[in-house]
């Protein structure tokens, strides 16, 4: 005999993903003092703000939005960032990266394949030492790299802000274990159990706002090694690299010297739903940072990356 009670409460799969990922905002609310919200700018960073306004609602995010600024952000990004903080009211606070290098912090990489990614770490590790931040909510997701894949909802970091993917708490029926010691924190990611299908197509189920980056448009760009790259001043071009215009979008947005393009006329988010689900090549596939070697995105996050 079925259970009607079971079946009046059979939820969509997005309406299912949407309450786990408040309920863990909420839980953050209610366990940690001092949380924030790390946004980049990019689609899951903004779907996380987009959930902790329904979480919340009709009251503000009761947290501020954290975004560490390396300065050779995309433009688009930033302008995206400050419109959509005034359109929430929410409190926005910026670590520099530029002002860590001149505070002679970290040391700004040369050459060609030169990059300010891993240098935003001291940044975020400042910026979190020096807000008291005790609990950093993030928007990675357990389907974008093996690094990711390790990571549980609630993600102790000790007081040196590293964390140790062999040491984490079980979460056994969605309880969360939020105990530190002073000046250790931790970092939630209410999207673990999202995929990249699964966020575009609340993005186009909520109506959300994206930069125009995401959608296919006319660019100045430089092929690097089989990658797509943005022509910009902080790019050292090579003597046999010639920029040219082409047609190209961004399936994930970092600084613009290792974030990679790809050739697509998706310009509107069902063209782009049918095109992620089709691809083969991850989506981090374009960014330059993760090929440095096998563990790099695991070697920054032990130090301390997002």
């Amino acid at each position: 005999m079925k259970n009607k009670m079971a079946e009046s409460y059979n939820l969509d799969h997005l309406t299912e993903l949407e309450a786990e990922s408040i309920f863990v905002l909420r839980e953050v609310a209610a366990q940690f003092d001092r949380p924030a919200i790390l946004f980049s700018g990019g689609k899951d960073s903004i779907v996380v703000t987009h959930l902790a306004s329904k979480a919340f609602a009709p009251a503000k995010i009761p947290m501020p939005l954290v975004h560490i600024d390396t300065g050779h952000n995309f433009p688009e990004t930033i302008a995206f960032r400050d419109n959509l903080v005034a359109d929430l009211g929410a409190h926005l606070i910026v670590g520099s990266v530029q002002e860590t290098i001149n505070q002679g912090k970290v040391q700004e990489e040369t050459g060609h394949n030169a990059s300010r990614n891993k240098l935003q770490t001291t940044t975020l590790i400042d910026t979190i030492e020096e807000n008291k931040f005790d609990a950093c909510i993030g928007g990675a997701r357990r389907d974008e790299e093996k690094a990711r894949a390790k990571e549980r909802f609630f993600s102790h970091r000790d007081d040196f802000s590293q964390w140790d993917p062999k040491n984490q708490r079980p979460e056994l029926w969605n309880l969360f274990n939020g105990m530190h010691a002073p000046g250790e924190h931790f970092r939630v990611f209410p999207l673990n159990n999202w995929t990249e299908l699964d966020v575009w197509n609340y993005i186009l189920r909520e109506k959300i706002a994206l930069p125009s980056l995401y959608f296919s448009h006319q660019r100045e760009c430089i092929t690097r090694d089989g990658q797509i790259l943005s022509n910009s001043n902080f790019l050292q071009l090579k003597e046999n690299e010639t920029p040219e215009m082409m047609q190209v979008r961004f399936r994930t947005l970092g600084d613009l010297t290792i974030t990679g393009a790809f050739e697509s006329d998706a310009d509107n988010l069902e063209k782009i739903i049918e095109e992620v689900a089709a691809t083969r090549i991850t989506e981090r596939g374009g960014r330059i940072d993760d090929k440095r070697s096998s563990s790099a995105m695991e070697d920054r996050k032990k130090d301390g990356y997002f």
